[in-house]
C-alpha cells in the first residue's frame, strides 16, 4: 500500500494469508534428492563440499513450515519506515529513518546478494540514535537495490552498478540530503565504490567492507598474509564462484526454480551464508535462523530471485578499473570474507585511506554475524571520514 507524499510515497507491506499459507503448502509437497554423498564421517565445512546438506535443508525447511512467523519482520519494516520512489522510470523501495539528533549526518547503507534490506535492520536504530553522545548520529537510508525486495523488476537491461549508484544520488537528493555518506559490501561496497569515484561532490566519504582493487597489481613487496588473501581470493573466483557465472550469464534460466520452488530459492541463498560466513559448520552459529528466512521469504514474497539475480548480468566484472576514490574512505576487512585486498593494492584505488581495520571475526554478513562489533566499526569508520572533511 502507498500513499503520495510528493515525489515519494510512504509504504506498507502486508502480504495475504493466503500468500503465506500457499508458501507453507509448496514447502509441505517439496520433493527433495537424496542425502549428498561425502562421507558420512565428514564434520565441519567437509560436510557442505557438495552444498547444502540433506539433513540442515530439512530441518530448517520444518522450522520454516511450521514455526517461522513473517509478521514480526514486516511490523519490523514498518516500525522503520518505508517509502517507494520513481527514478527512471523504475519503482525504488527503501527504508529511511531520521535521527533526533540535530548533528546527524545522512548515510545511505547498500545491501548486496544474496542478501536485502534484512541486513540492516537490527543496526539501524544505534546508527540513528547512539547510546553515547559522543558517538555521531545518522538519518540512514537503506534502498532495495532494483529487482530485490519491493523495488520495481526492470523491464530492459542497463540498471548496473553505474545507473544504480546514479539513481542513488537521485534518491538522497529527493529527501534533501545533497551531500552524504555511504557504506556497503558486496553489491552495496561496488555500489559505493562507484559513488563516491563518480559522485565526489556529493559523496562525503566511504566506508566499506569491500575495497577492490584495481587489475595487474603486482604482489611483490606485500606481506605473508596479504598474499595468502590474494591467493584466497584466487581461489574463490576459480573454485567458489559457480553461482556468479550461472546468475551472470543465465540468469532467466536459475531464475525458474528460484521464483517456483521455495526450497530450491532457499538451498541456493542458505549455501552462500554457509560458505561465507566465519563459522564452522553452520552458519546458524552465528545468524539466527529467523534472519535468515526473513531474508529468503522477503525475495519469495516479492518472486525476486531471476530479478535479484540479473545485477550479475549487469554488472559482472564491471568496475571500472581506472575508477579513483579521493574522497575520505574507511576500509574493514573481515577474516572470512570472500573477497580481501591487500592496503597496498586498495590504496591504488581509494587515494585517501583515513581508516584500515582488519576485525578478528566476521565474514560476509558481519551486520548479521557480529552486528555489535560492526556497528562500532561502522561508527568509527564514519567518524574519522566525517574527522576528515575539508
Amino acid at each position: 500500500m502507498t500513499r503520495s507524499i510528493g515525489d515519494v510515497q510512504a509504504f506498507e507491506a502486508h502480504v495475504t494469508d493466503a500468500e503465506l499459507d500457499d508458501l507453507r503448502a509448496r514447502l509441505a509437497a517439496a520433493r527433495l534428492p537424496e542425502a549428498e554423498t561425502v562421507p558420512k564421517a565428514a564434520s565441519g565445512r567437509r560436510r557442505w563440499e557438495q552444498g547444502v546438506p540433506l539433513a540442515d535443508l530439512t530441518d530448517i525447511v520444518r522450522y520454516w513450515r511450521t514455526d517461522y512467523d513473517w509478521r514480526p519482520f514486516e511490523a519490523r519494516l514498518d516500525q522503520i519506515g518505508q517509502f517507494r520512489t520513481t527514478v527512471d522510470d523504475l519503482g525504488i523501495h527503501f527504508l529511511h529513518r531520521r535521527s533526533a539528533r540535530p548533528d546527524a549526518t545522512p548515510l545511505i547503507l547498500t545491501h548486496g546478494w544474496p542478501g536485502s534490506i534484512a541486513e540492516f535492520v537490527d543496526v539501524i536504530d544505534e546508527l540513528t540514535e547512539p547510546k553515547n553522545a559522543e558517538t555521531p548520529a545518522f538519518h540512514v537510508v537503506v534502498p532495495s537495490l532494483p529487482g530485490f525486495g519491493y523495488s520495481d523488476k526492470p523491464a530492459v537491461t542497463g540498471w548496473g552498478t553505474e545507473k544504480i549508484a546514479a539513481a542513488w544520488v537521485e534518491l538522497m537528493a529527493r529527501l534533501g540530503y545533497r551531500k552524504f555518506l555511504a557504506h556497503g559490501g558486496d553489491w552495496g561496497g561496488n555500489i559505493t565504490t562507484v559513488l563516491a569515484g563518480r559522485f565526489p561532490a556529493n559523496v562525503l566519504g566511504i566506508h566499506t567492507t569491500f575495497a577492490e582493487a584495481p587489475p595487474g597489481l603486482s604482489t611483490d613487496g606485500l606481506t605473508a598474509t596479504e598474499r595468502q588473501w590474494t591467493e584466497e581470493t584466487h581461489h574463490f573466483w576459480h573454485h567458489r564462484a559457480a553461482y556468479a557465472k550461472q546468475q551472470a550469464t543465465r540468469p532467466q534460466t536459475i531464475g525458474y526454480s528460484l521464483v517456483d520452488s521455495p526450497v530450491g530459492l532457499l538451498a541456493w541463498l542458505l549455501d552462500k551464508f554457509a560458505d561465507w560466513s566465519d563459522t564452522a559448520d553452520s552458519p546458524f552459529e552465528r545468524i539466527s535462523r529467523d534472519r535468515v528466512l526473513d531474508d529468503v521469504t522477503l525475495y519469495w514474497l516479492t518472486r525476486s530471485g531471476a530479478s535479484a539475480a540479473r545485477i550479475y548480468y549487469e554488472s559482472h566484472n564491471s568496475l571500472d578499473p581506472g575508477l579513483r576514490v579521493d574522497v575520505p574512505s574507511a576500509i574493514t576487512i573481515y577474516p572470512a570474507d570472500i573477497e580481501k585486498y591487500p592496503r597496498p593494492w586498495a590504496q591504488e584505488r581509494y587515494r585517501q585511506i583515513v581508516r584500515w581495520n582488519e576485525p578478528e571475526a566476521g565474514g560476509h554478513f558481519p551486520s548479521l554475524e557480529v552486528p555489535e562489533d560492526y556497528v562500532k566499526d561502522l561508527q568509527a569508520g564514519l567518524a574519522a571520514v566525517l574527522a576528515a572533511q575539508p
